[in-house]
């Protein structure tokens, strides 16, 4: 491609069982549901072999990177609320040591 980079195009989990289901429940055909959402036929051909082969669990590698991400990141903000309220137990515990010692 003479050093132009393409973007791939990423899809939530939703929109590809939708883009499935056009074909499978919904009776259109897989050219046309692919010309309508601007993907290419061998694209949605792959999303419904993984669907008939997986079901409800095909498509979960984002969703569940999203969620490690969300978890990782309330771990951080806890450990942070933790660390804060282990030094406000250190003051507190010198303010009373010195007012007990007057």
């Amino acid at each position: 491609m003479d050093g132009v980079k393409r973007k791939i195009k990423r899809f939530d989990r939703d929109f590809k069982i939708s883009a499935v289901k056009m074909i499978t429940e919904g009776g259109h055909r897989a050219s046309e549901v692919a010309r309508s959402l601007g993907i290419h036929s061998n694209v949605l051909y792959s999303w419904k072999k993984k669907y008939a082969d997986n079901g409800d669990k095909a498509f979960v590698g984002k969703g569940h990177l999203t969620e490690m991400a969300a978890l990782r990141k309330e771990l951080r903000e806890t450990q942070m609320e933790r660390d804060i309220l282990k030094k406000a137990v250190g003051i507190f515990s010198k303010e009373n040591q010195n007012g007990s010692d007057s």
